[in-house]
């Protein structure tokens, strides 16, 4: 996260109950980052023409944009009272909502959504806002889910797929358990390496393990010296890899992914394991791209 340091923390909202939550996790994440909180709203006016004149000759439009000044005050009003003296910042954007937060996502720490939202003109719906903006977001992304008395000495856990393409999820999710003081917990499952059924009854299944434990342990080296006061705890696992986090984030207040990879923890893209977990996650999940050149 070193490359996003000293950046504000911006939140979407849309009015809604789930995305003051975002904004209540997006403040304690700028209180401990002690950066500005930017709380944005994006008025998707190509959506919504008015039809005439309504409301004492106010115009749709102008109703509308009353309603987004009047929710962002309120987001704001409710990120002070999460985080008190934390400077928040408020910015309406005309625009579409994945687009508006993409491009304040080129100049942020970090961007936090919640998982829905009331939907219309600036609605943050999972199935479109959410998952088109973990994907293409230039910062990380952290989508609020789950109950909010999440655990706060709850772990961070972190899906590791093995390959270079995981470490930028590593270096979010040991940072992020640095700054809270909690335990990293390392999930490594390695059922989608084995390609060939007909084959499995044949292959050494401990010696399999075995190896998978070892690269996990390879993987982590670097990460245990840089972070000498983070205690990890390993879980290798011969399970569905979205089936395997969704587990460990019962009991963890955040769940970490990447937004790329071989078609294990990080999928491709938005792959079908980092979209199951934003769905079905028992808490916060950040999705975190693999940075330029890290496929090597």
């Amino acid at each position: 996260m070193d490359a996003y340091s000293g950046r504000a923390v911006v939140v979407g909202i849309d009015g809604s109950e789930i995305a003051l939550r975002a904004v209540r996790w997006a403040a304690a994440a700028a209180a401990r980052s002690r950066v500005p909180l930017r709380v944005v709203t994006a008025f998707d006016w190509t959506r919504n023409h008015p039809i005439g004149e309504i409301n004492l000759g106010a115009s749709y439009r102008d109703i509308m944009l009353n309603e987004a000044r009047r929710n962002l005050a309120d987001a704001a009003a409710a990120a002070e009272r999460a985080a008190e003296g934390i400077e928040v910042e408020q910015q309406l954007v005309v625009g579409f909502p994945i687009a508006v937060l993409t491009a304040e996502s080129e100049h942020a720490q970090l961007v936090v959504i919640g998982d829905r939202g009331l939907g219309g003109v600036t609605g943050l719906l999972l199935g479109s806002v959410a998952a088109g903006l973990a994907a293409q977001s230039k910062s990380p992304v952290v989508v609020v889910r789950g109950d909010e008395d999440t655990d706060p000495a709850g772990p961070i856990v972190v899906g590791v797929d093995g390959t270079p393409l995981s470490e930028a999820a590593l270096a979010y999710a040991y940072e992020a358990a640095a700054a809270r003081g909690v335990h990293l917990v390392a999930v490594h499952s390695w059922r989608g390496l084995i390609g060939d059924l007909d084959v499995a009854p044949l292959l050494d299944w401990d010696g399999i393990e075995t190896e998978e434990r070892e690269a996990l342990s390879e993987r982590l080296a670097g990460w245990g010296e840089k972070y000498p006061d983070v205690p990890v705890r390993r879980v290798v696992t011969k399970d569905r890899p979205a089936h395997a986090l969704v587990e460990q984030s019962r009991h963890a207040q955040l769940v970490v992914v990447g937004s790329r990879g071989r078609g294990s923890f990080t999928g491709l893209v938005l792959g079908s394991v980092s979209h199951a977990v934003l769905h079905r996650s028992h808490c916060p999940v950040a999705v975190v791209r693999a940075v330029a050149g890290s496929e090597g």
